[in-house]
């Protein structure tokens, strides 16, 4: 069992390393869809007493719907030099993680949409059972100035493996504000007293039109902690 799991982070991490579109602000889904027959990676690092990682991999399937795959809630600890797993506890989310994710998006205008999507899978776990962990969201998106500024708000509901110990379900939202044409202003917001009730406001700046680079500050509602992050996205689109 140890080796299957090893071999499953293995074969994520490497397929992101060769494919790395934004699929979240920092941790908002911004309702964006990948073009059909294109792949989209993104690749977010958070650095705090210790180092957690989330891979997402994602393809477009046509009709603004998109399905992929994600690794999340890697963390490594540079004190027992050595990553983390909780398979047991539920007071902290699950992980390490592999989910699954699909989003659709429906135009209600050339400027405002409704997006739904999911991410739904299972912890790594070498030594106790696997659990089922899930999370679903509706949100109303919309866009201006050309698509320069973009905003996104709705709701949300997962499991206590998935969020961690709190209410289940809330609100979240997200903007992307184009002030400068490869310097943008992000933040994003999701609501509640669990571990991925977080604020994160930051600067994205564009390397290049399909590579940018998203610096921020994270805060956790429940205790206050923060932490600094550094966000790789390849957009295709």
């Amino acid at each position: 069992m140890k080796n299957r799991v090893w071999l499953a982070c293995t074969l994520v991490l490497l397929a992101a390393r060769s494919l790395l579109a934004q699929q979240t602000y920092f941790n908002v889904p911004s309702s964006d869809i990948v073009d059909k027959k294109k792949f989209a990676v993104q690749q977010q690092f958070n650095i705090e007493s210790s180092y957690h990682s989330a891979t997402t991999i994602n393809y477009g399937l046509g009709k603004e719907f998109e399905v992929g795959a994600n690794l999340y809630n890697l963390i490594y600890d540079p004190d027992l030099r050595q990553i983390s797993r909780n398979d047991t506890s539920v007071q902290m989310p699950y992980g390490p993680l592999v989910l699954f994710n699909a989003q659709k998006s429906f135009d209600l205008t050339d400027h405002l949409e409704i997006g739904v999507g999911t991410q739904m899978g299972f912890n790594l776990s070498p030594s106790h059972r696997t659990r089922f962990v899930s999370y679903g969201y509706g949100q109303l998106a919309g866009s201006f100035e050309n698509k320069r500024y973009k905003w996104s708000l709705g709701g949300y509901v997962g499991n206590q493996p998935y969020l961690g110990e709190g209410r289940a379900y809330g609100f979240q939202g997200g903007f992307d504000a184009g002030v400068f044409k490869k310097l943008h202003v992000l933040g994003d917001w999701i609501s509640g007293q669990h571990v991925q009730g977080q604020l994160v406001v930051g600067v994205e700046y564009y390397l290049t039109k399909q590579l940018p680079i998203a610096l921020g500050w994270q805060r956790t509602n429940v205790d206050g902690s923060q932490s600094f992050v550094v966000q790789f996205t390849y957009a295709p689109n």
